[in-house]
C-alpha cells in the first residue's frame, strides 16, 4: 500500500466500505489486491485534487438501492464532473442542483413515453427505492475532468458487480445506453434478464434517444416477469 494510503487509511477504509446488503456479495472483490490499491490511488487523488462525488457518497447508489432489492439496474459511465452535481448515483443530482442536459433528456422522453411531467428537480432518490440501481462504471471524478479516473480499477468493481445482479435468481432489467454500456452485454445473463439498449440520451446523440421509448419497455418487461412497474414521476420540490 502506497505511504498517502498508509496516512490516510483510516479514511480509505470508512469511504469503501460497502453497504451491508453488497458486502458478502462483493467480498471476493474488495479482497483483491487492485481493490486496495483504487482505494489508495482514491485517497491519494483526493489530497491532490477535488474529486466528486464527495468522500462518504462514492457508494450511494448501493446504498440506496440493496442487492436483493434491485429490478432495474441503469448504467452510467463515470460521474459529474461540476461542482454540486455528482452524489453517487448515475444521472442523478441532488434537490436545488440545475438537472444536467442528459438528464433533462431523460425527463422530456418520460413526458414523450408515459405522459409524465417534467420535474423542477433531478434528484432520482424515488427510483432507487423502487429497485432501480443507478450505477456508474466509474464511481469517482477529478473535478472538472471527465473520465479522469477511467481505468483505474472501478471497471473491474463495476462489472462484478453487473455480474453480480445477473446471477441472482430474480429476473432484472439492464438499461445500456451508449455504446460504452453496450458492451457490457456479454455480463448479463439474457436468457434469464431483459437487456434495453438505445442512444445515450447525451446531447450528442439525443436525436436517437429521443422517442426511443425506453421507459415504457422497462415497464413492459417487469410486468412481463410477473412484477409491478416502476413508478418513473419525480416529484416537484417547489410547493
Amino acid at each position: 500500500m502506497t505511504e498517502v494510503a498508509e496516512m490516510d487509511s483510516a479514511v480509505v477504509g470508512n469511504e469503501f466500505e460497502l453497504p451491508e446488503s453488497w458486502r458478502q456479495v462483493l467480498a471476493g472483490e474488495t479482497e483483491q489486491p487492485y481493490f486496495a490499491e483504487l482505494a489508495a490511488y482514491v485517497a491519494a487523488q483526493r489530497a491532490e485534487h477535488e474529486v466528486f462525488p464527495p468522500r462518504g457518497q462514492v457508494f450511494s447508489a448501493l446504498a440506496a438501492t440493496a442487492y436483493q432489492d434491485v429490478r432495474v439496474l441503469v448504467l452510467g459511465q463515470d460521474p459529474y464532473h461540476d461542482n454540486g452535481q455528482a452524489h453517487g448515483m448515475s444521472f442523478s443530482v441532488l434537490p436545488g442542483t440545475k438537472t444536467p442536459p442528459s438528464l433533462r433528456n431523460m425527463f422530456k422522453e418520460l413526458n414523450t413515453d408515459l405522459g409524465l411531467p417534467i420535474p423542477d428537480n433531478g434528484y432520482l432518490m424515488p427510483w432507487a427505492e423502487q429497485g432501480v440501481l443507478l450505477l456508474n462504471a466509474v464511481l469517482t471524478v477529478r473535478a472538472h475532468e471527465a473520465n479522469s479516473h477511467k481505468a483505474k480499477g472501478w471497471e473491474k468493481f463495476t462489472d462484478a458487480v453487473i455480474k453480480a445482479v445477473s446471477a441472482r435468481p430474480e429476473p432484472c432489467v439492464f438499461v445500456l445506453w451508449g455504446n460504452y454500456a453496450k458492451k457490457k452485454l456479454p455480463l448479463i445473463d439474457t436468457e434469464r434478464h431483459a437487456v434495453v439498449q438505445g442512444a445515450h440520451p447525451s446531447p450528442l446523440s439525443a436525436r436517437l434517444f429521443l422517442g426511443s421509448k425506453p421507459f415504457s419497455q422497462i415497464n413492459e418487461a417487469l410486468v412481463g416477469f410477473g412484477g409491478e412497474p416502476i413508478n418513473w414521476r419525480i416529484p416537484d420540490l417547489k410547493a
